[in-house]
């Protein structure tokens, strides 16, 4: 199962996005689409699952949940926009993640990519794409690539796409 998975686009897609998703077997957007429209492209291209940020107005909220956990592969996934990570997970998370750990715990809302172990879960993968649209402090706009294999995260890729303006 490949995976494409972003965030933070606020309302921005370019075709090097598309050309870049056009291949995965899923979509995956941990919140910040910006407007609807985000969420339509994306679902033309592949099966989208993907949560609401702190931006997103109704028209996205009626679309995505605040949270979502799902298994894909045998892979046990939890996904919301703002987050945290490992050693500081945001309060509205963290006893998903203390009395249930998932094998994969995704954010976005720092518009910093990050992927890394949680040292006190050492089956949690946390990953944030950092941020593919064009607004905010980031200099890099990235999103990852990665395949589901027997419950385990194959192949990831962190792709650059360019600068932010």
């Amino acid at each position: 199962m490949k995976i494409g998975l972003l965030s933070d686009t606020h309302s921005y897609l370019d075709d090097q996005i598309l050309r870049l998703l056009s291949d995965r077997d899923e979509i995956w957007h941990a919140g910040d689409f910006g407007v609807a429209e985000v969420s339509e492209r994306l679902s033309e291209l592949a099966p989208l699952r993907g949560v609401y940020g702190n931006i997103d107005g109704q028209d996205v909220r009626s679309l995505h949940p605040k949270v979502e956990r799902f298994v894909v592969n045998g892979l046990d996934v939890l996904m919301t926009h703002i987050g945290g990570y490992p050693g500081k997970y945001h309060p509205d998370v963290r006893p998903l993640i203390k009395e249930n750990p998932p094998q994969l715990f995704i954010t976005g809302h720092s518009h910093i990519l990050k992927v890394m172990t949680d040292k006190n879960l050492k089956n949690l993968l946390h990953i944030n794409p950092g941020a593919a649209g064009r607004h905010g402090f980031h200099k890099v706009r990235t999103m990852v690539r990665f395949a589901i294999e027997h419950g385990q995260v194959q192949d990831l890729q962190v792709l650059e796409l360019g600068k932010r303006a």
